[in-house]
């Protein structure tokens, strides 16, 4: 598997106004987000990162949600880096990464960190900006230099999913939004229909994607051989041969 460890850390954006029009991308994000975090349960949730703090769940069972940012900012709750989690092993029941690992040195080591934390059973998720999609074409030519997404990572829904299944994590929901060029100010609003016939017909080609990926742990059961050992001594055997030996005698 090839690393994706980048010697020299990308731009981390302070919060979502940095992206061109980043609050209206952060709702549509948060929309989703939201919808999907009804089927996390439990008693405590990360959101990980700058971008993730900012994102509201309101309709998470979930009520103690721990808003973790790599730099103190008005929606900090705690401080300190996504690759080196201070949380008990099997501690937390869900993870929300808002394109964290689009601007992370080395997603590996999040997601090792994510594994060792969340419960068995527990859920996380990822939204993250897609390569094959009109905006990571974008990012190649010679526009907005100084644009944030420049920095980002832009790691395809299917890398990411190849990761998660090496942690023993099955992705059960996998959406497709945002088909626009996102280095516009205004790209996010696009009329309805016009996103609705891309997700219907090219869903490849979305801006964005969100993954719903829950962690599996399979128990381990003994397995009975089906195998015998077959027995040196007879016992029926031995006492025919002694009363055949009586009788001759």
């Amino acid at each position: 598997m090839k690393s994706a460890f980048r010697s020299k850390p990308p731009h981390y954006p302070q919060s979502w106004s940095e992206l061109p029009g980043g609050e209206e991308l952060k709702l549509v994000i948060e929309q989703v987000c939201n919808e999907l975090s009804q089927r996390v349960f439990g008693y405590h949730m990360i959101k990980m990162g700058n971008l993730s703090s900012e994102i509201s769940l309101p309709d998470c069972s979930i009520r103690h949600q721990i808003q973790q940012t790599q730099v103190a900012s008005a929606h900090s709750g705690i401080i300190t880096r996504s690759d080196n989690l201070p949380y008990v092993e099997n501690s937390i029941d869900g993870v929300l990464l808002a394109n964290e690992l689009d601007f992370a040195q080395d997603p590996h080591e999040i997601l090792r960190e994510v594994d060792r934390v969340i419960t068995a059973n527990g859920y996380v998720i990822i939204s993250g900006f897609n390569p094959f999609s009109l905006t990571g074409m974008a990012r190649f030519l010679p526009i907005k230099r100084g644009n944030v997404l420049h920095s980002a990572r832009f790691f395809s829904a299917g890398r990411i999913k190849d990761w998660l299944q090496l942690l023993g994590f099955e992705v059960v929901e996998h959406r497709h939004i945002l088909f626009s060029v996102l280095f516009a100010q205004q790209a996010a609003k696009q009329p309805a229909a016009w996103q609705q016939w891309c997700s219907r017909h090219c869903p490849w080609c979305s801006s964005v994607y969100v993954l719903l990926a829950r962690k599996r742990t399979i128990p381990m059961t003994t397995i009975k051989a089906k195998w015998k050992v077959k027995p040196r001594f007879s016992a029926v055997g031995a006492s025919m041969r002694d009363a055949a030996s009586r009788t001759h005698s």
